[in-house]
């Protein structure tokens, strides 16, 4: 967890649930501290709240709110139990609390609501779009308010990432957590809250309908890719597909060898197209099996490259809660392992969620911590007594592990053996982070998650700078290889990333997953421009529609027409310099219901594959009313080459009144791509 110490008491958290339950002492598992303040109270104390009728404070107005199609106030949640989350993208510890949120939406539908607050830690978290970008990756499904002046969190006292305060149903603060374990910690209470106010008759249980980003968000044919692994030897190259959950194949040129993984989430051992992941990130080849990082199911695979198989090797799928000593395979708890490397016999996992470097044995599968104290600090020394903090890329130099120490925005190093040592190369500590180019110990990254070392220099994705670095580990200089510090997908000189996330070598070339662009850049290492990997053929990489993200539904204006033959013409629109992909399966599916429309063989549904735009459909229309459904499945890419696809799966419904007093002819529908759609 990352901490910004607006007043920070690790270890220990107060549960107060003011007439519902007696305040209780929780241990604070797995946090990090809030921004610095001016005032810190003691630390390793709780302040269990006193006041029963403390009133919730208001949001202000006139702040930035996603997943909703309008602000949100606690006026208008009057009769629900609200439950507000303060997070911030980086932080692994509120990546952890996740699932419980949305099992405790799922549990609660209409009585509970979610909101996050999102309360950033670092300047590129301030920005609404990555918030976005954050909210589709992390599949999060409840309201969130961009807090990025912190002026929520200061109203509710809030110190540390992930804090959590409940609100009852008058409106009055109810109890507050900091730390993980929030679905154990609030479930009983939200019942007992919902009950009290269920039998006085104050709950309401009315369905909160709101517009979801994923309703207007387009799919690349990758999803937030989060690592790659560049094989020079056998001219192969490993993309971790984490947003569908699956490890691609291909060919240092694009060509696609093999796809592992169904793109179900789940963790199921079996043949490619059985397998199932949970946004698998790092990978580490050794002879014919790959090892992954399937980060959120807590676990390391291997996939068997000849035979096509995955096996689970480590970890249970479940979070390690405690920090464990280690053990053999599947009978060790792991915590978000991140990124792998090989040296000899080993894998060294980056394991981000517990804050630490372990070491695994490839044949015995025995596990260890090899580096950190599990307290995440930049702290040097010896192995074992080194903080680190969120390690989230990790290579080596035949010498030293050395790794990108993410939630720190440092550059580190930790001894292979024999020796036994932790040191930083850049950075400064947790809240030192910055863009400047120099030697230490003036540098400053922000959020690096990517790290290679190639010909005794290192090249890092300095993710939150939306760029990649090359760095002396010897002499520590440090400069801007690639990018502009803006975000953007541009190839050429100057070339733009958004949040580039992993990064590896092969053949003169840097391979960067560039993550919320959804795309696979190449760079030559000795200059040269940039280039979008065309990733082919597209056929097998048609991803499945994620289940919490189903295609959005887009109802239209409805129309009326006269009766007898009418023409249905669609039309998209595309960004400049972009055309349908002719080597995907577009397809549009129409679908007519009710007395008053038919298709002129007297069916209701027909498919179009490889639709000609625009597409011109005949239809027969009689005195009455009906609905035209227009199912849309597109691939789309650059005109000038196949590369950066996108995918865009959206149900457009057109009420029609078919009246004699109309006018026949054509119903026009025009889609935009992405997501704005015109009929007339």
């Amino acid at each position: 967890m990352s901490t910004a110490n607006r007043g920070h008491a690790p270890g220990t958290v107060a549960l107060a649930l003011a007439g519902v339950l007696a305040a209780a002492i929780i241990a604070g598992v797995g946090m990090a501290l809030g921004p610095p303040a001016q005032a810190q109270p003691e630390q390793g104390t709780t302040q269990p709240m006193r006041q029963p009728t403390i009133h919730a404070p208001e949001f202000p107005s006139g702040l930035q709110w996603l997943n909703t199609d309008r602000p949100l106030t606690l006026e208008e949640l009057r009769g629900k139990v609200v439950l507000l989350d303060f997070w911030t993208y980086c932080c692994i510890n509120c990546m952890h609390i996740i699932p419980d949120l949305t099992r405790l939406e799922h549990e609660f539908p209409n009585e509970l609501v979610v909101i996050g607050v999102h309360s950033a830690k670092f300047a590129a978290e301030q920005e609404v779009e990555n918030i976005r970008s954050a909210i589709l990756r992390y599949e999060i499904e409840h309201p969130v308010v961009n807090d990025r002046d912190l002026t929520i969190w200061d109203a509710y006292g809030a110190r540390a990432w992930p804090t959590a305060v409940l609100i009852a149903p008058d409106g009055t603060i109810a109890a507050r957590r900091s730390g993980e374990g929030v679905y154990d910690a609030f479930h009983g209470a939200i019942e007992q809250l919902i009950a009290q106010a269920r039998r006085a008759g104050t709950l309401d249980a009315t369905p909160l309908e709101l517009r979801r980003e994923h309703e207007t968000a387009v799919s690349g044919i990758l999803s937030f890719p989060g690592k790659v692994e560049a094989d020079e030897a056998g001219g192969r190259l490993f993309i971790a597909d984490s947003g569908n959950n699956r490890i691609i194949v291909a060919t240092l040129d694009g060509e696609v060898l093999d796809v592992a993984g169904s793109g179900a989430l789940g963790l199921d051992d079996g043949g490619f197209e059985e397998a199932t992941f949970n946004h698998p990130q790092g990978m580490a080849l050794y002879g014919d099996a790959l090892f992954v990082a399937d980060t959120e199911n807590h676990a390391i695979r291997r996939l068997d490259l000849r035979r096509r198989t995955v096996t689970t090797v480590a970890g249970t799928g479940r979070q390690a809660t405690l920090r464990d000593q280690g053990g053999t395979g599947t009978a060790v708890a792991l915590n978000s392992p991140w990124a792998l490397e090989i040296d000899g016999n080993s894998l060294y996992i980056a394991m981000a969620g517990a804050h630490q470097i372990w070491r695994m044995n490839v044949q015995s599968l025995q596990l260890e911590p090899y580096a950190g104290s599990g307290t995440e600090a930049l702290v040097d020394g010896s192995l074992r007594s080194a903080a680190l903090a969120q390690p989230s890329g990790i290579t080596a130099d035949g010498m030293r592990l050395l790794f990108a120490d993410s939630e720190s925005s440092s550059i580190r190093y930790a001894d292979l053996p024999p020796s036994r040592q932790v040191g930083t190369i850049v950075g400064a500590g947790l809240f030192e982070f910055g863009d400047r180019d120099g030697f230490a110990p003036n540098v400053r990254l922000q959020h690096p998650l990517g790290i290679v070392h190639h010909a005794g220099e290192l090249f890092v994705a300095d993710t939150y700078n939306n760029k990649i670095r090359r760095i002396n580990p010897r002499s520590t200089e440090t400069e801007t290889l690639l990018g502009t510090g803006e975000a953007g997908l541009h190839d050429g000189e100057p070339a733009q990333f958004d949040e580039p996330g992993g990064i590896s070598y092969a053949d003169g070339r840097l391979f960067i997953a560039d993550t919320s662009n959804h795309a696979i850049r190449v760079a030559p290492v000795e200059g040269g421009p940039v280039t979008t990997l065309s990733l082919h053929p597209i056929e097998r990489l048609t991803p499945p529609a994620p289940p919490s993200c189903p295609f959005p539904r887009v109802s239209l204006q409805p129309q009326t027409v006269a009766p007898g033959d009418v023409e249905l013409a669609l039309d998209l629109e595309f960004r400049p310099g972009f055309k349908l992909n002719e080597q995907a399966p577009s397809s549009v599916t129409l679908r007519v219901a009710g007395d008053g429309l038919a298709l002129p063989d007297g069916g209701a549904e027909m498919t179009v594959a490889d639709p000609g735009i625009p597409l011109r459909v005949p239809l027969i229309a009689r005195a009455g009313s009906g609905e035209i459904t227009l199912a849309l499945t597109l691939y789309y890419c650059p005109s000038e080459a196949d590369a950066a696809c996108y995918f865009d799966g959206t149900e457009l419904r057109l009420p029609v009144t078919v009246a004699e007093d109309a006018q026949a002819g054509v119903i026009h529908v025009r889609y935009a791509l992405p997501g704005r759609v015109e009929a007339e």
